[in-house]
């Protein structure tokens, strides 16, 4: 596994480094090697031998680079508003943790902590607060992620893991994708699904109330109606045991709960008609599925936020291992469930204990694990009960139960349902530290405590991806103003707390030694997670470590595939088919209300702080976008393009119209990344309630939010050019983006057009040196210079037509406008003929609707691959293939029209 040149470059490289890392984004984990070169400009590319990605990257992966820019760091450590050094405020931020729990325990503090923090970050975090502290107040944004899936797994696997591998999806000859947009969420991963469609035709059935661009390449789609996934599986249950699909012999030797499973099932889902009706399907395709399923043996049935994200989330993952345990496709080749995680190292963070219902290790909180872990860690304070998940979290922060709080690597005033409520607990909370990479977060406006920490390309430590498998993050630039790992920051307070025995860390290496030690501790095979073949790892192997799936015990081999056996980590070694009885909506749908569904696009990631930087990621959906079915749009007066009011119970949002009849009726979709540094009315978790959660995981129903949806229609439409980011300040909808030397600001309001100095902070009407005003037609065009280079242009119309933005958007770029482009400034267009990109469709290639079309009908073409050859795009990623085919298929529909 040591073997080879060393990974990280070493200073024997020359002046060219490459340095194997792992991507920062979705859980596959692709492997990337980032190459700086002596001027320290970098590029990436994907790492050939990765055994995740194989040398692929995503449209986010590919765009890593553009991303490595100093734009918003926080360089600095900062208490109350003031830079200070390290020193300073390491010691503020223990003294006041320590006279908190002083005054009033230990529960009164709390840390929250992401999938974004490496491995040993996480470990060292879950050490202070549940073994030093004294408390299980440490929980992790991936609660609304992968909770419910931890207790689903535990329950039916008796462990937390995931069987098997990525190698499953091409060896299966049937994929079940349920809840889960591969194609945009997981796109290296869907690649590798498609290859193997092509290559051995395996088959694809997509389970989603939408239409997502996973159905492309699918054989069947199942648009059920939103949570009736559990009730889906329970009939299939039922069909599978009544057509004599059960593997007799495996559920003989192997399961407990099997008539208790199936009889919760065949109550709940009596035959295939009653299925249909209460999912919303045909009679005909339920029982094709159905069919299907149960004469294919190589099944793998992945599953993500669809079924996470729900009251019953933890329910639906059991009523999908059910399936896999009665037929006994598990452990086998191509067989098998599998959870796609959402974050880079959510699996690492639930590895070392982060969320607040675990305690380390793959340990949970009775007598003899509290006792085993303060035997290993040496201390007597090991709590013994678990802490409070998110929602709960936040809830006693706004109650005062909570009184300080350290935030590590999330932005949960965005992220967390009811973000109303988190912000308002923030704002109350005696104490709010802060550690991140950016300055300026929805989070980060509420700290006391400001603590700088490694952005990606710093960072050096390991990540866990979704096949378990575990791989090297490694820095390839220097540390950004005084940021320091989160580790070292971790550490450097528990010293101060008087911990500092028990925190001696100098290195990623000795807290990666440790946590393989506990991992190990007293397992003798009855834990899943175990890496004790690494406990004696030195510095060296540490740093050349290769990616290497667990469980790797002492003295074996890194085990790719788990449950092969038929033993499962329960008390008896049995799995365990749990009854599932499917649920009702969670919330009462008032009449004419629609349900809210909430996700991810292709090109953003979590909150924008690392995308929003990219132009070319931030064009193919460059505002809040609500899809809405045709039918829904026309009853409501709703136009493509145009904007509309989102009403909840919870609060209320603005967002860009789209009318696509891949939003089923009764439904609509909105992304969940745009801020308020993003966008002035459009915050997710401002229009979804914490009051549903799943009872046993503790996750929040993020999917299925009624919603009132009507058209806002503005009495004027403007944007704004700029070179530095500008929060409009006019009370309407507006929406930022990063275009290249600067960013664009789509905006709208109701009532007179205000006054500019009053609208738009840092830009003065009397320093414009161009202005254009029709007073008759609402017109306002104005234009900001230092010298000959452009700083900022506004255009303002009461008719709600402006110029197109790609060529005035282009002069940013520039130092030095051309007296033709000077002559063209206002009027919004180039002195001579030139093409407005549009649009962008392939981030990879930058390649925008404009020219997508025009290429299409000029040169007569008619295939995702000939628009490849004559524009490149769809042949990286391929993320863009689904989009490109119904370009095409309008493209053409207009010829003959």
């Amino acid at each position: 596994m040591f073997d080879g040149p060393d990974p990280s470059g070493g200073p024997s490289s020359g002046p060219k480094r490459e340095v194997k890392t792992t991507c920062p984004y979705c859980g596959v984990g692709c492997g990337v090697i980032a190459t700086v070169a002596a001027t320290g400009a970098v590029t990436v590319r994907g790492d050939a031998d990765h055994p995740a990605n194989r040398g692929r990257l995503c449209s986010k992966g590919s765009a890593l680079a553009d991303t490595l820019v100093p734009d918003g760091r926080l360089l600095h450590p900062e208490v109350d508003g003031q830079r200070v050094s390290w020193d300073e405020a390491l010691d503020e931020v223990a003294r006041r943790f320590s006279d908190t729990i002083a005054k009033h325990g230990p529960d009164s503090v709390a840390f929250y902590v992401s999938g974004q923090l490496l491995t040993e970050d996480y470990y060292v975090a879950n050490k202070l607060m549940k073994g030093f502290i004294g408390s299980a107040n440490i929980d992790t944004n991936s609660r609304l992620c992968m909770a419910s899936s931890v207790v689903g797994h535990k329950r039916g696997l008796g462990a937390d893991a995931v069987p098997g591998s990525y190698e499953d999806f091409e060896c299966a000859d049937l994929v079940v994708l349920v809840g889960s947009n591969l194609a945009w969420c997981h796109p290296v991963l869907n690649q590798r699904l498609l290859a193997a469609r092509a290559e051995r035709g395996t088959r694809i059935v997509v389970v989603d109330p939408r239409r997502t661009d996973c159905v492309d390449a699918a054989d069947r789609h199942l648009a059920l109606k939103a949570g009736t996934d559990a009730l889906l599986f329970n009939g299939l249950l039922a069909y599978l045991d009544s057509r004599g699909h059960r593997d007799a012999g495996f559920v003989a030797a192997h399961a407990e709960g099997v008539e208790e499973a199936l009889a919760a099932a065949r109550a709940d889902a009596p035959d295939v008609a009653t299925v249909a009706r209460r999912c919303g399907l045909e009679e005909a395709e339920v029982a094709a599925f159905y069919a299907e399923f149960a004469a294919t043996d190589r099944v793998v049935t992945v599953y993500s936020q669809g079924v996470n994200q729900s009251s019953q989330g933890s329910d639906t993952v059991n009523a999908i291992l059910n399936l896999h345990f009665l037929t006994g496709r598990i452990g086998r080749p191509g067989c098998g469930p599998f959870s796609v995680t959402g974050q880079p190292n959510a699996m690492g963070g639930r590895e070392v204990g982060g969320l607040a219902n675990q305690l380390a290790a793959h340990m949970g909180f009775t007598a003899e694990e509290v006792d085993r872990v303060g035997r290993f860690w040496n201390t007597p304070r090991v709590t013994a009960k678990p802490g409070l998940k998110a929602v709960d979290l936040f809830r006693a922060i706004e109650a005062g139960t909570v009184k300080a709080v350290w935030i590590m690597a999330t932005n949960p005033a965005v992220s967390m349902p009811d973000a109303g409520r988190v912000r308002r607990a923030l704002e109350r909370c005696e104490t709010v530290v802060v550690s991140d990479c950016i300055r300026d977060t929805d989070t980060g406006r509420f700290a006391h405590i400001r603590l700088p920490a490694r952005g990606w390309s710093e960072k050096d430590g390991t990540v866990t991806n979704s096949d378990r498998t575990i791989s090297r993050q490694r820095a390839f630039k220097a540390e950004a103003g005084e940021a320091r790992a989160d580790w070292w920051i971790v550490t450097q307070v528990a010293r101060r707390m008087g911990f500092a025995e028990a925190f001696p860390y100098e290195s990623a290496a000795e807290l990666f030694r440790e946590h393989a030690a506990l991992s190990a501790f007293e397992n003798g095979g009855t834990r899943a997670f175990d890496i004790g073949a690494l406990s004696g790892l030195d510095d060296a192997g540490y740093d050349a470590l290769s990616p290497f799936p667990w469980p790797w015990r002492a003295g074996g081999e890194p085990q790719k595939r788990l449950f092969g056996d038929g033993r499962f980590f329960t008390a008896d070694g049995r799995a365990r088919m749990l009854a599932v009885t499917a649920k009702p909506l969670p919330r009462s749908v008032p009449d004419g209300a629609l349900l809210l569904n909430t996700g991810r696009l292709r090109d953003q990631w979590h909150t924008m702080t690392r995308t929003g930087l990219s132009a070319r990621l931030s064009a193919h959906a460059p505002e809040p976008r609500l899809d809405v079915s045709p039918a829904d749009a026309l009853a409501r007066g709703l136009a493509d393009g145009g904007l509309a009011r989102i009403t909840t119970a919870a609060g209320e949002a603005l967002a860009r119209v789209r009318v696509t009849d891949a939003q089923g009726e009764g439904t609509v979709f909105l992304p969940m990344h745009w801020t308020e540094r993003f966008t002035g009315a459009c915050v997710i978790g401002r229009l979804v309630d914490d009051e549903a959660v799943d009872p046993l995981s503790g996750q929040p129903d993020l999917k299925r939010m009624p919603a009132t949806v009507l058209p806002w229609r503005p009495d004027w439409t403007a944007f704004l050019l700029v070179r530095h980011a500008v929060e409009p300040g006019h009370g309407g909808y507006w929406a930022r983006r990063a275009v290249a030397g600067g960013h664009l600001v789509e905006m709208a309001g109701a009532g007179a057009i205000p006054a500019v100095e009053s609208w738009l902070p840092g830009l003065d009407p009397a320093e414009a040196v161009v202005e254009f005003r029709d007073e008759a037609r609402g017109g306002l065009r104005m234009a900001w210079m230092k010298g000959d280079r452009l700083e900022a242009c506004l255009f303002v119309a009461a008719d709600g037509r402006l110029p197109p933005r790609g060529w005035l958007a282009g002069l940013l770029e520039t130092d030095s406008l051309e007296d033709g482009a000077r002559a063209g400034l206002l009027a919004g267009r180039a002195p001579g003929a030139l093409a407005d990109e549009g649009r962008i469709v392939c981030a990879c290639f930058s390649v925008g609707i404009n020219r997508l079309v025009g290429t299409i009908r000029d040169r007569r073409l008619t295939s995702v691959a000939e628009i490849g050859v004559a524009l490149k795009a769809g042949t990286n990623c391929g993320s863009c293939v689904p989009e490109l085919k119904e370009v095409l298929r309008h493209a053409h529909q207009r010829e003959v029209a």
